[in-house]
């Protein structure tokens, strides 16, 4: 058997050393070439086909981190709500587009739509009856399943069919209105003609639930204060 000799003999460590191994492990960096920020240490569970695997371990095992197969919380690129709702109207056929107007209308008051489809009648689409107390007013409108801007001929060639056969004058649009459009609808000496643009529908479409929905989100508070007073 092999004996250690007096040269082999290890000596304890004096303070001086154990000083420099404490400074040496304080002062270790990553090697050259790799850097480990906040950014790399993620913040939601790791999805894998629907199986969250934040440290779980693999065959080898090792950590299964996934970084880049991992799924965020939200998406700074998502699409705001009214935009995904408008391009859900967009793909819409024309004669679809018209019923879920008349809908819209049935549904915030109006006691009879009917849809009318007529072409050469001046971009009339249908025919409404609005009840407030006493008083009925019969409304045509007008469905513009568009992306771009209704600009102010539009208006005018429909005011120039309803006059003499309606009370009232409504356009509803998935676009905008240019302000002649909208300086037209609102001439003076002319019925006015009411302007419903994409914006605006979206937000009907909220207000009454057609096709819109709200999910409110569940956020608990622990009160730190109420298991300090024990």
């Amino acid at each position: 058997m092999e004996e250690f000799g007096k040269d082999d003999a290890v000596e304890p460590a004096g303070p001086d050393q154990l000083k420099a191994e404490t400074n040496k492990r304080k002062s270790w960096r990553p090697a050259h070439g790799v850097a480990i920020c906040a950014a790399d240490i993620p913040i939601a569970p790791v999805q894998l086909d629907g199986v969250s695997l934040r440290g779980a371990p693999s065959e080898a095992g090792q950590d299964v981190t996934g970084y880049s197969r991992a799924t965020p919380a939200y998406s700074a690129f998502e699409l705001p709500w009214q935009d995904r709702l408008l391009e859900c109207l967009l793909k819409m056929t024309p004669a679809a587009f018209e019923r879920l107007c008349q809908k819209i209308l049935k549904d915030s008051g109006f006691i009879k739509v009917d849809v009318t489809g007529r072409n050469g009648d001046g971009g009339i689409d249908g025919i409404g009856v609005l009840r407030l107390n006493l008083l009925s007013f019969h409304v045509f409108f007008q469905c513009k399943r568009w992306k771009g801007s209704v600009g102010a001929s539009v208006i005018r060639d429909f005011r120039g069919a309803m006059v003499g056969r309606a009370d009232k004058g409504l356009v509803m649009t998935t676009g905008t209105f240019t302000t002649d459009a909208r300086k037209e609808a609102t001439r003076d000496g002319a019925p006015a003609i009411d302007l419903v643009d994409g914006e605006s529908l979206c937000e009907l479409l909220k207000g009454l639930k057609i096709g819109v929905s709200i999910q409110k989100v569940e956020h608990v508070l622990v009160e730190q204060h109420v298991f300090l007073e024990f």
